[in-house]
C-alpha cells in the first residue's frame, strides 16, 4: 500500500476554478473522505489523483513518488465510478479478469485472483451472470472486485454506494468501511452524504468552493467546526444558528439576539474580546443538545412556539418558531411538550454553544 500527498492543487474549466489549492495527506492505509455540497470540486480532485485530469498547478505524490506526468495505468491506482461502469456484454467473471487481461497476466493467475476476489466479497454464485441480472449492491460489489482485483496501491471511490437504497446503502458502508481495513488499502472516498462521511472516514476534508475548509478526524470535525459553513454542513438537522450583537454592560459581556440575552462567564468574554473583528456574532447550537421543558429551569434561556412535532421512534425532532427562527430540537419521546401552538422553554448548555465571527464565519469558540 502506499501513502498520498496533494500539495497546491488547482483546476480550471474555462473561467470556472474547479480546485482552488487544495493540499491534504492520507497516510498509508488510512481510509479519507472527501466531503461537500455538488460542484464544490472533490470529484476533480479525485479524478486528478487518478490522472483522469490534468492539473493546472500543484503536486501529486503516491507513495512518495511525484506522479504528475504518469498516465492512469501507471499510477497504480483504482477507481470505483458512481455507475460502477461495468460492461453490459460481459460476464462477472470477465468484468473481474477485464483490468487482469489488459495487462496480460497469465491465465492461472487470472483465475486465481477472480476467485479470491469474489470470495472475499461473497459473489461467487454470481460469476456467470450478466449486470443486468445483478442488483444495485450485487452490482456495487461487482464493481468493488474490478478494483480490488489486481491489488493496487490506493483505492479511489467517487459515491460508489448512492445509487443503493438507504437501507442497502447503510448495510453496504458498514461492509465497505470493514473490508478496507481488513485489506489496509489506502483510501480516497468522495462522497455528498455527512452521515456517509461520519460513519466511514478516518478523516474528512469537507470541501466547498473549491477549497478545503476542515481536515480532521471525524468527531473533530463535528464537535468543533472551523466556521460556519462545516457547521451547518454536518448535522441531521443541521446546526441552528441565531445572530446576536457583543454587547458590554457594567463590566460584562452580554450577547444580544431578538430573543434573548446571554450573559458570558468571565473565561469566554475575555475569548470574544480578543478574537472577535466586529461586535456580531451568530451562536450555532445543535438540535441534540438543545433542552426543553414546560416550566422554567436553570437551563432554561428562552421561549418559543412549539411549531411541529415529527415522530422519530426513539425520539422527537421538535420545530420550533421563536421571533423570526424556525430552530429544531431533538427530544427524547419521554420529554413532556406542549401541544403544537403552545410555548416551551429552550436552552443548551454553555460547553455545547459555538459562536462564530459573523464577518469572518471562523468560529471563535
Amino acid at each position: 500500500m502506499a501513502s498520498v500527498r496533494v500539495l497546491g492543487l488547482r483546476k480550471k474549466f474555462d473561467k470556472t476554478i474547479a480546485v482552488d489549492g487544495v493540499s491534504f495527506d492520507v497516510k498509508d492505509g488510512e481510509f479519507v473522505i472527501l466531503l461537500g455540497p455538488s460542484g464544490c470540486g472533490k470529484t476533480t480532485t479525485l479524478r486528478c489523483v487518478a490522472g483522469l485530469e490534468i492539473p493546472d498547478d500543484g503536486e501529486i505524490y503516491i507513495g512518495n513518488k511525484l506522479v504528475n506526468d504518469l498516465p492512469p495505468k501507471d499510477r497504480d491506482v483504482a477507481m470505483v465510478f458512481q455507475s460502477y461502469a461495468l460492461y453490459p456484454h460481459m460476464s462477472v467473471y470477465d468484468n473481474l479478469a477485464f483490468p487482469l487481461r489488459m495487462r496480460k497476466y497469465p491465465k492461472q493467475e487470472i483465475e486465481k485472483r477472480v476467485k479470491e476476489v469474489a470470495r472475499l466479497l461473497r459473489i461467487e454464485n454470481l460469476l456467470d451472470r450478466k449486470p443486468r441480472q445483478l442488483s444495485g449492491g450485487e452490482q456495487q460489489r461487482v464493481a468493488l472486485g474490478r478494483a480490488l482485483v489486481r491489488n493496487p496501491q490506493v483505492w479511489l471511490m467517487d459515491e460508489p454506494l448512492s445509487n443503493l437504497d438507504a437501507k442497502l446503502r447503510v448495510y453496504m458502508r458498514a461492509e465497505l468501511k470493514k473490508l478496507q481495513k481488513d485489506l489496509g488499502i489506502t483510501t480516497i472516498y468522495v462522497t455528498h452524504d455527512q452521515a456517509e462521511a461520519m460513519a466511514m472516514g478516518d478523516r474528512i476534508a469537507v470541501m466547498d468552493k473549491g477549497k478545503i475548509l476542515q481536515y480532521d478526524e471525524p468527531h473533530v470535525v463535528y464537535e468543533r467546526p472551523s466556521n460556519i459553513f462545516v457547521a451547518g454542513f454536518l448535522g441531521s438537522p443541521p446546526m441552528n444558528f441565531i445572530e446576536a450583537t457583543v454587547v458590554e454592560r457594567d463590566s460584562q459581556v452580554i450577547l444580544s439576539a431578538d430573543i434573548f440575552q446571554y450573559q458570558l462567564p468571565g473565561d469566554l468574554a475575555r475569548i470574544i474580546r480578543e478574537n472577535l473583528t466586529g461586535d456580531k456574532v451568530v451562536i450555532g447550537f445543535r438540535p441534540e443538545h438543545m433542552i426543553l421543558s414546560i416550566e422554567k429551569s436553570p437551563e432554561s434561556i428562552f421561549q418559543a412556539d412549539v411549531y411541529v412535532v415529527e415522530p422519530m421512534g426513539s425520539s422527537y425532532v421538535v420545530d420550533l418558531k421563536a421571533g423570526e427562527y424556525l430552530l429544531k430540537a431533538i427530544s427524547p419521546v419521554t420529554t413532556r411538550l406542549p401541544p403544537i401552538g403552545e410555548k416551551v422553554w429552550v436552552g443548551f448548555p454553555l460547553d455545547k454553544m459555538h459562536i462564530f465571527d459573523a464577518k469572518t464565519e471562523k468560529a471563535i469558540f
